[in-house]
C-alpha cells in the first residue's frame, strides 16, 4: 500500500553520470552565475548573527551594502497585498469616521458632520493595517498585519475636530503597541462592558509565547488573543488574559453578539473536505477516471486524484469511493463560538463550540442586531471537478465555475446562500457586457446591518458594487439577484463599510484606488469620493483590478484570478486543471537533470492535481506553474536573468489563455491589459518568515539542518539540497534585477521521481502548509486541519516524510544521505526545522515594532536595541514616530545611535535625547522596522517631494 513517492536510487545513479544542460548569456558565452553548481553561486550565506546591546557604527562590509537612512537600490514602497478585513468604523456619536490607509500605514480620521467628510489628520501605525475597532470615542485599536501588532491610538479628547487639530493634522497618537502572533487580521470588543479585546492571529510568530509545534499533529493553526483593555499590564507585549487555539487553518474574521456575550471567530482558508490521493495508490486501485489520453490520442501520465468527503465517503468526480486510501478525517470546522463573559473567555465545548461546512474561504462576519443570526461572507470551491478548457473531448470542465460567492446564515443550522443563483453554469461564455454578468456579485467581504436587522449591505470586492439584501429573503433563500439591488461604485474593490442610518449614508472604502466613497442609502447612488494618499506607484494601482475584477475577467461575473489566488496568495487547495483538448508542448528547459532517459520531453495535456501556488515573490524565479509550463522559453533562448524561461514577464503573460479556458471569459485580456496585470503582480513580495528568530539567527536544530542543506557531499545521490533548491539571497543581483535572490529555485527544471518534469519550486512558504498528518501506510490519524500538504499535489503530509524517501538514504552511492535509525530521523527533523525557517526576501525583523514611553524604557530596551542592531546590519530601515508639542514628529535611524529628524537644518538626535524628549512630554515614541528603502518615506518625507514632513506641517499648515 505504500506509494513510491520519489526517485529510486538506481535511477539517480544513472542520472548522476549525466551533466546538467547549460544555458548561456548573450553571445552564447557561459553564465558563471547559472552554469556552476549551487555551491559556486555568488552568495550562499545568510546573515544569522546579531550583536548584543546598543549598536555601534556599521562595519565596513555592511557600509558597503547600504548607508543607513539614505536612498538605496530598494524601492520606497513594498507591495504585500494584504487583505483588508475591517478597515472602516464610525465613532459611537457618528461624528467621526476612522479609515485605514493600508498602503500608507496610517489611521485616517474624518469629521463626518458636514456635507462631505473632512480629513482631520492621520496617525502612523504599524505596517499593513487591515482592521480596526473603536473602544471609545477617544480610543481606537488597529490591527497591523505585517507588524504582528496592535496599535492603541489615543485621540485628542476635544481637539479631534477643532481648528487646532485641523491645522496640525495631529488627531491622536499611538500610546501602546501590543505584540501578538503572526499576521493578525481582525479585532472586536466584547464581554462585560465590552472591555475584552479579541484579536485573530496565526498560531506561530516570533512574538508568541509558545512553540508553534509545526511537526505535531492535532494542533490548530489559528489563535484568538484576548486582552483586558482596562488592564494591559506592564510587559513588552501586553498581557493577554487568554490565547485560544482554534482547530482550523489561519484565522481571519471576528464578530460579537449584540449583547457582547458571544464572540464568533472564523478561519480563513478552511478548506472543503477535499484531499489528494497519491498517484501510486491511484495506479494500484483502478487508475484514473477517463479520459487517460488527450484529444490527439497521446497517452497521458499517471497522476494523483482529488477526492472529497461527502459526509459518508471520500468520493472522486467519477463517483468512486476511496475511503481506504485516506487515513484521517477533515472536520472542516470554520466558525468557532467563544463565551466572552467567563474569566478568562473560553471556547464553548462540544458541538456548541463550532460550525462546520460554512465555506472554503471565509472573508467576514456580521451579526443581526435583532435576531442574533450570524452572516458569513465566503466562497465555496469546486476543485473536485477535473479539467479546464472547453470540455469537448472529456465532456466536462470546471471552466467558469471555480467558486460560488455566498452568504452563509448561522443559527441552529448552517444555511449557505449562493448570491449568484441566476447564473446558468451549463453555458459559457457570453461576450461582455451581458445581463447575467450585471446581476452578479463576486467575493463578498465586509457587511453592515441596519438597526432593525432587515437590511444587509454587502461589499462585493470583485464587482465594484455594494449588494443590498432583505435579510428575511436572504435567510429564506427567496431573493432574486437583480442589478436594481446593487449600488455601483466608481472605485473598485470595496473592502470596508460603515453605516450611518440617521444621515442615510453608507461609507465605503475602495481598495483598488484607495479611496473613501459616500453612498446615499435612499437613492443608492455614490454622492462623494475622496482619495486617500497612497505611496503605491501607478503600475500597482493600474494593474490590481485584473487580479480581482470578476465583472471584467469572467463572462458570468463571479470569477477572477483571486478566486484561487486569494489576495495574491493561495487557497490551500489542489486543482486538476489539465486540458485534454490541447496538444502537448515541448519542454524548453534549462534542466538540472536532463530528461533524455525518461522520454519526458513534452508538457502533457493532463497534469493531475496541483496545489495552488502563491503569486507572491515570482520575480527572479523563472517559469511559472509547478511544471514551469507558463514560460517565455517556448519563444526565446534562455539565459539569466530575464531571457527565455527566466523572463518572468513573458511567463506571466503566458497565463492570458486562462481567462478563456479557466475563468470563463469570452476572450483574452488585451496585450495592454495583460502587461498592466504583469507589472502589478511581479511586485508582490513574500512577508518575512515568522518562524526564524528576529535577529535572523537559527536555533541549533535549524543550523544543523542548514549545514546538511549546504553539505559538500551529495545527499540525494546526485547533489546537495542546494544544488537543486538554490538558496542565494544575492542571486542575479549583479545583473541589477529589481528583486534579486533565489529562495529555493533559480528557475531550472528537474526530474522529480514522478511521470512529469517539474520546475524546481521555491521553499519560502513551507510553514504555511502545515496541518495535514497521515498518509498510508500509517494507521488512522484522526482529525486534521488541512487536506493538502507538500509536493506538487499536496499528497505528502509532512516534510519529514518527504525526506524519508529512499533517494535521501545514506548508501555507498549516496554517502551524504541520511543514516538509518534514530540518528537519521534526528537529522531529518533538523532539515525539516530549517525548511520551516527558510529565509524570505525580507529579514524577520521587518515590520516589528515597539512603543517606548516614560514608564517602560527598561522593559523595552532590549527590543529597541534589537531593532537598531538589525537596522545597522541593513535588514530594515528603522523609523520612529512621536510628538513634539502639537505636532507629529518623525525620525529615521542613521546608525551609531543617531536619528535624522523631519525638519531641515536640525541636527540628528541621539537615542537618549529622543527618549528624554518623549518622557518629558509624557508622550511616546513608536519604533518600526520598515522594509529596506522605505525608511525615508515612512519616517521623514511621506510624499517623497524632498520637503520634510515637519517643515510641511509647520510652514504650510497641511499634512504632507
Amino acid at each position: 500500500m505504500k506509494p513510491q513517492i520519489f526517485i529510486p536510487a538506481a535511477t539517480a545513479l544513472i542520472l548522476l553520470a549525466l551533466s546538467a544542460a547549460t544555458f548561456r548569456k548573450e553571445g552564447n558565452q557561459p553564465s558563471k552565475e547559472t552554469i556552476q553548481p549551487a555551491a559556486a553561486h555568488s552568495t550562499n550565506t545568510i546573515i544569522e548573527a546579531s550583536r548584543a546591546g546598543l549598536p555601534s557604527m556599521p562595519s565596513k562590509e555592511n557600509s558597503e551594502k547600504r548607508i543607513l537612512g539614505q536612498q538605496s537600490a530598494n524601492p520606497s514602497y513594498t507591495l504585500f497585498e494584504s487583505g483588508q478585513v475591517r478597515p472602516l468604523a464610525l465613532s459611537s456619536d457618528k461624528k467621526t469616521l476612522f479609515a485605514l490607509n493600508t498602503p500608507d500605514n496610517r489611521l485616517e480620521v474624518f469629521d463626518v458632520r458636514g456635507e462631505v467628510p473632512l480629513l482631520r489628520g492621520a496617525v502612523a501605525v504599524g505596517l499593513e493595517p487591515v482592521a480596526l475597532a473603536v473602544r471609545s470615542d477617544e480610543e481606537v485599536w488597529v490591527v497591523n498585519h505585517l507588524s504582528d501588532s496592535v496599535s492603541i491610538v489615543r485621540l485628542r479628547p476635544e481637539g479631534r475636530i477643532s481648528f487646532r487639530a485641523r491645522r496640525d493634522a495631529r488627531p491622536g497618537r499611538v500610546v501602546k503597541t501590543l505584540l501578538v502572533g503572526d499576521e493578525p487580521r481582525d479585532i472586536v470588543f466584547a464581554g462585560e462592558d465590552r472591555r475584552m479585546a479579541f484579536v485573530t492571529a496565526a498560531h506561530r510568530g516570533q512574538n508568541a509565547p509558545f512553540d508553534p509545534q509545526l511537526t505535531t499533529p492535532g494542533i490548530g493553526r489559528a489563535d484568538v488573543w484576548v486582552f483586558d483593555s482596562s488592564n494591559l499590564g506592564d510587559s513588552l507585549t501586553g498581557d493577554p488574559v487568554a490565547i485560544l487555539n482554534l482547530f482550523t487553518d489561519t484565522p481571519r474574521a471576528l464578530a460579537a453578539s449584540p449583547d457582547g456575550s458571544r464572540v464568533y471567530a472564523a478561519g480563513f482558508l478552511t478548506g472543503n473536505r477535499s484531499t489528494a490521493i497519491h498517484e501510486g495508490l491511484v495506479e494500484d486501485n483502478g487508475g484514473l477516471p477517463q479520459p487517460t489520453i488527450n484529444a490527439d490520442g497521446d497517452p497521458q501520465p499517471s497522476t494523483g486524484l482529488i477526492v472529497q468527503f461527502d459526509g459518508q465517503h471520500w468520493m472522486d468526480d467519477a463517483g468512486r469511493s476511496w475511503d481506504a486510501m485516506v487515513p484521517f478525517s477533515l472536520p472542516d470546522r470554520d466558525v468557532f463560538v467563544i463565551d466572552a463573559l467567563t474569566e478568562p473567555p473560553r471556547l464553548l465545548e462540544g458541538q456548541d463550540g463550532f460550525y462546520a461546512g460554512v465555506g472554503t474561504a471565509i472573508f467576514n462576519m456580521a451579526v443581526n442586531p435583532v435576531s442574533g443570526r450570524v452572516y458569513v461572507s465566503n466562497t465555496e470551491a469546486f476543485n473536485r471537478k477535473r479539467f479546464e478548457g472547453p470540455g469537448e473531448f472529456a465532456g466536462d470542465t470546471v471552466r467558469g465555475r471555480l467558486h460560488e460567492s455566498r452568504i452563509t446564515v448561522l443559527d441552529e443550522a448552517v444555511r449557505p446562500r449562493h448570491l449568484n443563483k441566476h447564473i446558468d453554469y451549463s453555458s459559457c461564455c457570453a461576450p461582455l457586457p451581458n445581463v447575467e454578468n450585471s446581476r452578479s456579485l463576486a467575493f463578498p467581504t465586509d457587511m453592515q446591518l441596519s438597526a432593525d436587522g432587515r437590511t444587509l449591505y454587502v461589499a462585493a470586492f470583485g464587482s465594484s458594487k455594494v449588494g443590498v439584501f432583505d435579510t428575511v429573503e436572504l435567510e429564506d433563500d427567496t431573493f432574486t439577484p437583480s442589478q436594481s439591488n446593487h449600488i455601483p461604485l466608481q472605485g473598485g474593490g470595496p473592502s470596508g463599510l460603515a453605516l450611518d442610518e440617521e444621515r442615510q449614508r453608507l461609507y465605503v472604502l475602495t481598495r483598488f484606488d484607495n479611496s473613501l466613497a459616500v453612498v446615499n442609502t435612499v437613492s443608492r447612488q455614490e454622492i462623494f469620493r475622496q482619495a486617500l494618499y497612497s505611496p503605491e506607484p501607478e503600475s500597482i494601482v493600474a494593474g490590481r483590478r485584473f487580479l480581482y475584477d470578476a465583472a471584467l475577467t469572467s463572462s458570468h461575473g463571479d470569477s477572477a484570478c483571486a478566486s484561487c489566488h486569494v489576495f495574491g496568495d493561495f487557497d490551500g487547495l489542489a486543482w486538476d486543471l489539465g486540458d485534454p483538448d490541447t496538444s502537448q508542448e515541448f519542454i524548453p528547459g534549462p534542466f538540472l537533470i536532463p530528461p533524455l532517459l525518461l522520454g519526458q520531453l513534452q508538457f502533457a495535456s493532463l497534469k493531475g492535481p496541483m496545489t495552488t501556488q502563491s503569486l507572491r515573490g515570482m520575480a527572479n524565479h523563472g517559469p511559472m506553474h509547478w511544471r514551469g509550463d507558463r514560460t517565455g522559453g517556448l519563444e526565446e533562448f534562455s539565459a539569466q536573468p530575464d531571457q527565455g524561461s527566466f523572463d518572468e514577464q513573458a511567463a506571466f503573460r503566458a497565463f492570458n489563455p486562462a481567462f478563456e479556458g479557466l475563468i470563463g471569459r469570452h476572450e483574452r485580456l488585451s496585450p495592454q491589459q495583460m502587461q498592466s496585470f504583469t507589472e502589478f503582480i511581479l511586485q508582490i513580495r513574500y512577508p518575512p518568515n515568522p518562524i526564524r528568530n528576529l535577529d535572523n539567527s537559527l536555533t541549533a536544530d535549524q543550523q544543523a539542518g542548514r549545514d546538511f542543506y549546504f553539505n559538500s557531499r551529495p545527499s540525494d545521490t546526485f547533489g546537495t539540497c542546494n544544488r537543486c533548491h538554490v538558496l542565494d539571497p544575492q542571486g542575479n543581483a549583479g545583473f541589477g534585477v529589481d528583486q534579486p535572490g533565489f529562495f529555493g529555485s533559480d528557475g531550472r527544471y528537474t526530474f522529480d521521481g514522478v511521470p512529469q518534469i517539474f520546475k524546481v519550486p521555491h521553499l519560502r512558504n513551507m510553514y504555511q502548509k502545515v496541518g495535514m498528518f497521515g498518509m498510508l501506510p500509517d494507521p488512522f490519524q484522526g482529525d486534521q486541519v488541512r487536506g493538502f500538504g507538500f509536493l506538487h499535489d499536496g499528497s505528502v503530509d509532512t516534510v519529514f516524510r518527504f525526506f524519508s524517501s529512499e533517494v535521501f538514504s545514506r548508501s555507498i552511492i549516496n554517502p551524504g544521505g541520511f543514516p538509518d535509525g534514530e540518528a537519521g530521523a534526528a537529522m531529518r527533523r533538523q532539515v525539516e526545522a530549517f525548511m520551516m525557517a527558510f529565509p524570505s526576501n525580507l529579514a524577520p525583523i521587518v515590520g516589528q515594532q515597539v512603543t517606548v514611553d516614560s514608564a517602560n524604557q527598561q522593559v523595552t530596551s532590549d527590543r529597541l536595541a534589537l531593532l537598531m542592531a538589525r537596522a545597522e546590519d541593513g535588514e530594515c530601515d528603522l523609523v520612529a514616530k512621536g510628538r513634539q508639542g502639537l505636532f507629529e514628529a518623525g525620525f529615521l535611524y542613521q546608525g551609531n545611535g543617531l536619528f535624522e529628524t523631519d525638519q531641515a537644518g536640525q541636527d540628528a538626535m541621539e537615542l537618549a535625547a529622543l527618549l528624554e524628549a518623549a518622557a518629558s512630554a509624557a508622550g511616546e515614541v513608536t519604533f518600526t522596522c520598515a522594509p529596506p528603502g522605505s525608511g525615508r518615506r515612512m519616517g521623514v518625507d511621506r510624499d517623497e517631494d524632498g520637503v520634510l514632513d515637519g517643515d510641511e506641517v509647520r510652514q504650510k499648515q497641511r499634512q504632507p
